[in-house]
């Protein structure tokens, strides 16, 4: 199996150089005057597909179709947070910027700094939904890629299926990370800021010319100080070096790399019990500040690297050939205490405190090393027959994912949920449970066709197979192999005045890592969705309102414990999203989104929870955020914000019988830009509202963030 996978790689990889040998034999001269045109719209600005947004509200996207497309003409419900919209709202990391999306569940576990927790329509987005660039950052236990927002041009959410693009990945929807590019236009930014928790930090972006071929790129950001949490603590570094070579108006290639450097104590507020943070018992409810972690033992250490390439050439019959390709490499080694319970004796736990509060605690550490190989070949071009206009899109594509794990755990030292005292010794943890190497391999390979007719009217047709080989060696062994098909249909009509209905159904799989308690490989999951909606784009003010209902259905779904997994579940998610973006005039910028799900457990190896809605997750949501800018008079530049975000309420155990309750917060940002500076200041939470943001069962609850002040200067030149 290890040589078919060699043959499929350097077929990949002879067929990517022939391509490019091509390139360079056919280097289009002509027509100048209309590719100039399309390098100025890729460059940036309202008519690109990566490049900044004006204001809060999106044009066109490559996400939804690997292709440069009006977000109207995408078959599926898709949200876009940019820039200006991220720094509005004072977001500092990537679930941050998130909280006012439709569909989107943001920082469920409250404050943890060394991850972006997303679910999307239900699902858990966080390790198998989340790219960059269009390449997928799949992570697997504790080896994954942490991505800094301040390198990041744009947000972008594919709602629903995506494995007809993307292979195997989160049924709920994708978050495609853009990254600041090389867009030939000088740039000199610098920012710093502090947070009321004392965590600081400076940040600078550098761009410019350095010959009429040759773009550059540079940003990066270093800071660290306490975190919300007691002893909780940071220091970070971020550097995102990119260069775009365009030796003609055909050809462009741009080089980018990252190295990011995480060292910290752990975050608290987490793995909490019910009883004491939901509800309070006769010893009183835990302080959300509370971290039950050893600080003397306790360390996170990440050290990442990437290099990658994006190479496009368009050939003189107006076919386009690109090329995406990333190597990363990621190490993280964690040791850390949490909770887990109130201790009832030495050999068990208690969900309620009775003699004493003191908690239980695990004893946790792990070594993880992740590398990755990704390559995604497009070959895009137009074809007519007769009244009816194809873009087609042909594309092959490598994943590679080996990771290296050892995971180790034991029994720490109770601690006082009310006066935690902090310092006794630790036994040592022994041998690991985990001590093993994986590697996976999956080749894909897509067609797509959009095709235009009759004046409006939009057809989009997917297909793409996927193989997956897994391997793990050590312990515990095990091998698998996997192929599967997935499609998407979806029609849509543009009507003249800016309404585009449109509907689509997509299946989809994703491929899972493990054994079942028989010790069966676990097969991927699969489902399917049906999505109607309607998009409108106003004629009147600068905006997009979109609006969907869906129904999504995951089965093969991994239950039971850890070693006693089956694999009979299946979930259902249905629902109605809404999502407005507007900048209304140069001085008002509007977003605002609703959400309503039903969401509904459909077949479990627990008959008793059948028809129960998963826990953790709410069914209602609702935000909206404002900003006006005074435009002229003695106070041109000062800006106002305001927004309200409700979390509905959700349940804390399989049974429905523990529910979460909803939480209405308030956030406020002012600033104030004068030429070429500028000062922010945002609050969120302004009210300081205690409320625990989710719960995975009785034991394993979490605090959201308390009030938070962000004080932030910048400066171009």
């Amino acid at each position: 199996m290890r040589s078919t996978y060699k043959s499929s790689l350097i077929l990949l990889l002879g067929s990517s150089a022939a391509l490019l040998s091509l390139s360079a034999a056919n280097a289009q001269t002509a027509d100048s005057a209309i590719r100039l045109n399309e390098i100025v719209i890729e460059s940036g600005g309202d008519g690109s597909a990566t490049g900044p947004l004006t204001g809060f509200v999106p044009k066109r996207t490559a996400t939804g179709s690997k292709t440069s497309t009006s977000i109207e003409d995408i078959p599926q419900s898709v949200s876009i947070v940019g820039r200006d919209q991220i720094d509005a709202q004072g977001a500092q990391k990537i679930d941050e910027a998130l909280r006012y999306s439709a569909g989107v569940f943001a920082q469920p576990f409250g404050v943890d700094n060394d991850t972006n927790w997303i679910y999307i329509r239900g699902f858990d987005a966080t390790a198998k939904g989340t790219y960059l660039d269009g390449l997928q950052n799949f992570s697997y236990g504790f080896g994954g890629f942490l991505i800094d927002s301040f390198g990041i041009e744009r947000i972008e959410v594919l709602k629903g299926p995506a494995s007809v693009l993307y292979g195997g990945s989160n049924p709920g929807g994708i978050v495609n990370y853009i990254s600041k590019r090389p867009n030939g236009e000088r740039i000199r930014y610098v920012e710093t800021g502090i947070n009321s928790y004392g965590n600081g930090y400076i940040g600078f972006d550098i761009g410019d010319k350095a010959s009429d071929a040759v773009d550059y790129r540079i940003n990066g950001k270093i800071g660290g100080g306490d975190n919300y949490t007691d002893f909780s603590e940071e220091f970070r570094g971020v550097i995102n070096p990119s260069i775009t070579w365009k030796p003609d108006d055909a050809t462009k290639l741009t080089l980018s790399a990252n190295y990011t450097h995480l060292d910290a104590t752990h975050d608290g507020g987490g793995f909490l019990p019910y009883y004491g943070t939901v509800v309070p018992t006769k010893f009183g409810k835990i302080d959300p500040k509370s971290n039950f972690t050893e600080p003397s033992i306790d360390r996170y250490d990440r050290e990442q690297a990437s290099i990658g390439y994006e190479f496009e050439h368009e050939f003189d019959n107006d076919w386009t050939f690109r090329q995406n390709a990333r190597y990363g490499h990621s190490s993280v080694k964690e040791h850390s205490l949490y909770a887990f319970g109130y201790a009832s004796g030495p050999f068990g736990f208690a969900e309620q405190p009775d003699l004493t509060d003191n908690l239980s605690r695990i004893d946790f550490e792990h070594d993880t090393t992740v590398n990755n190989v990704l390559i995604d070949n497009q070959l895009e071009g137009v074809v007519n027959t007769g009244a009816i206009e194809h873009t087609l899109l042909f594309g092959a594509e490598y994943k590679y994912f080996n990771i290296d794990q050892v995971q180790i755990s034991g029994s720490g030292t109770p601690i006082s949920a009310g006066d935690p005292v902090h310092g006794a010794p630790q036994a040592s943890l022994g041998e690991p449970y985990i001590d093993q190497v994986i590697k996976q391999h999956q080749v894909g390979i897509y067609a797509q066709d959009q095709l235009r007719f009759g004046d409006g009217w939009l057809v989009t047709l997917n297909g793409r197979y996927d193989y997956v080989d897994t391997e793990a060696t050590g312990l515990p062994t095990y091998k698998g192999n996997e192929g599967r098909a997935s499609g998407r249909a979806g029609i849509a009509y543009d009507f003249a005045n800016g309404i585009t209905p449109y509907a689509s159904i997509a299946t989809f799989f994703s491929p899972e890592i493990g054994v079942t308690g028989n010790l069966e490989f676990f097969k991927p999951e699969t489902g399917q969705q049906y999505e109607v909606g309607v998009k409108y784009r106003p004629e009147w003010f600068d905006g997009l309102i979109t609006a969907s209902l869906f129904d999504l259905t995951k089965k093969n779904v991994v239950t039971g414990g850890f070693r006693q997994e089956t694999q009979i579940g299946e979930v259902n998610s249905r629902g109605f999203e809404i999502e407005a973006q507007a900048n209304i005039n140069d001085a008002w910028k509007v977003t605002a989104a609703f959400t309503a799900y039903d969401l509904e457990v459909k077949d479990d190896a627990d008959e008793s929870i059948i028809g129960k809605r998963p826990y953790l997750l709410p069914e209602t949501q609702a935000s909206v955020f404002a900003q006006y800018t005074v435009p002229t008079g003695k106070l041109a530049g000062l800006a106002l914000g305001a927004g309200v975000r409700y979390v509905g309420s959700s349940y804390a155990d399989k049974a429905n019988t523990l529910k979460v309750p909803d939480v209405t917060l308030l956030d406020l940002k002012i600033g104030y830009k004068k030429d070429n500076w500028g000062v922010d200041l945002n609050v969120t939470n302004v009210f300081d509202k205690e409320f625990v943001s989710g719960c995975q069962g009785v034991n394993v609850c979490a605090y959201g963030e308390g009030r938070k002040a962000l004080l932030k200067a910048h400066m171009t030149w």
